[in-house]
């Protein structure tokens, strides 16, 4: 048996490392931007690389939720977990701070292809 949930963890999951590899390098154009621009210039300015922070740590959450419902759901289902716990714990990682990315990137990966595997629970 197949979980929708489980398919869209992993799609979302493939996502997020997309944005993931692409964090660093946008809020540090981000901030150069923003190191650039006079220091009279436009208000609200200074947001701009919080903003763009922001939108990580949204998309981020949303998985790290996703993970958490799917978990759930897949254990009542009989279907591996090991991608959920892996997904858990990349999406916390990068919550807890962008400069765990890396990492991140990496457990995000792995926690895709499980996911998306939904093999049978091994007891």
């Amino acid at each position: 048996m197949k979980l929708k949930i489980n398919t869209a963890a992993g799609t979302f999951d493939i996502i997020n490392t997309i944005l993931v590899a692409f964090s660093w390098l946008i809020v540090i154009l981000t901030g150069i931007n923003k190191s650039t621009v006079t220091s009279h210039a436009v208000s609200g300015t200074s947001t701009l690389t919080s903003g763009t922070a922001i939108f990580f740590y949204i998309m981020l959450g949303i998985g790290l939720i996703l993970h958490i419902v799917a978990l759930v759901q897949s254990r009542k289902a009989d279907i591996s977990i090991t991608g959920h716990v892996l997904g858990i714990i990349g999406c916390g990682l990068f919550l807890l701070s962008m400069v765990f990315a890396l990492p991140t990137f990496i457990l995000l990966i792995i926690a895709a292809v499980f996911t998306l595997k939904q093999a049978p629970a091994k007891h």
